[in-house]
């Protein structure tokens, strides 16, 4: 795993130990930032069942103020914590250990709004739609932000969630499917 382009082009992070933990793959990291930006200037993020830290990193790499993490599992906790570490972004992020529903939660109470958003949870374990509610709920899509869903290539999502249309759709490898709503 690394970063693929912007500041810290090359640069390795770490994984999380575990089996539980599946990281976006190089190629599918690129292929998604081809499409919602190669490059930014400046904007906030939102990496909800963050693992590694490795989408949110790669968005500051390529021009992202600022990566909110989170994650429940301490093992990635603290992978995020090194992989940022390791790359000096400690002014350009916060990490979270808690559930991403508390998170969402937490972030609307501080009136924080994101212009990227990605998903990426458990495969099949937790409901995109309910995730989306709650994102429009609390208000953390800005306007024309982008929400990045990382799902299982067989996990068929609609044509809308809550009421904000799917931008883009592309499976890569048969396996891995990224649907972006903005």
């Amino acid at each position: 795993m690394r970063v693929i382009a912007g500041e810290h082009k090359g640069r390795q992070l770490r994984p999380v130990p575990n089996r539980l933990t599946r990281p976006t793959t190089d190629k599918v990291k690129e292929a998604l930032f081809q499409i919602i930006g190669p490059f930014f200037e400046g904007g906030q993020a939102l990496d909800l069942f963050a693992g590694s830290g490795g989408l949110g990193i790669e968005a500051i790499s390529r021009g992202i103020d600022h990566c909110v993490f989170v994650d429940k599992h301490p093992k990635a906790i603290q992978t995020i914590y090194d992989n940022v570490k390791a790359l000096k972004l400690e002014e350009k992020t916060e990490v979270f250990r808690t559930d991403a529903f508390r998170a969402m939660k937490a972030a609307g109470k501080r009136d924080l709004s994101f212009d990227l958003i990605f998903l990426d949870p458990p495969y099949k374990k937790v409901s995109y739609e309910k995730l989306v509610e709650d994102i429009n709920d609390h208000q953390l899509l800005k306007e024309n932000g982008m929400i990045i869903c990382e799902h299982d290539a067989d996990e068929h999502l609609p044509e809308q969630l809550a009421g904000i249309p799917l931008f883009k759709h592309e499976i890569y490898g048969g396996t891995i499917a990224i649907s972006i709503y903005q």
